[in-house]
């Protein structure tokens, strides 16, 4: 395992340790405590369905709530591309990504880019700029270079490969 690699695993499991160490001194929290905390509905079938037949079907909490509904208000321009559904698809995706939409913010990242957004550029603070260059990876959006199961909507980072 090169060490890069291995720095980037040890952060997030310390991070992870903090999260599971407040978590067991708060075992009765309410539910509305624990949706708060980030608890997120699994992605709807047509979203994965529709969103990644194209890309990888981002996290919900990845944008706030003001950046989905900009980006699903205009599906007919979407990054370049027409990625227009059908009204009622468009409701109820619409529906599922501003109630799962980033707690942490609400500010909305330049041209509503989940790639430009504040969680995003958390989660993968620890990632070098070289490393997005690499021919393997070409670019931040390329979620399934790294993320071997982001085409099911997992980004777990126990599913993290850095490609090489």
């Amino acid at each position: 395992m090169d060490t890069q690699r291995y720095d980037i695993h040890a952060a997030r499991l310390a991070r992870l340790v903090v999260k599971l160490l407040i978590a067991a001194a708060n075992v009765g929290v309410t539910s509305s405590a624990l949706a708060e905390s980030g608890s997120r509905q699994p992605p709807p079938a047509k979203y994965i369905e529709e969103c990644a037949s194209c890309h990888a079907p981002f996290p919900a909490p990845m944008l706030p709530a003001a950046s989905w509904k900009a980006v699903m208000s205009s599906l007919d321009k979407h990054f370049g591309t027409d990625a227009s559904v059908d009204p009622t698809t468009t409701q109820a995706l619409s529906t599922w990504l501003t109630d799962n939409a980033s707690r942490r913010t609400t500010t909305r990242p330049p041209q509503d880019r989940l790639t430009l957004g504040a969680d995003f550029l958390r989660k993968h603070r620890e990632v070098s700029s070289n490393l997005w260059s690499r021919p393997s990876i070409r670019s931040a959006s390329n979620c399934a270079a790294c993320h071997t199961n982001s085409a099911h909507g997992s980004f777990s980072e126990h599913d993290l490969r850095i490609p090489k």
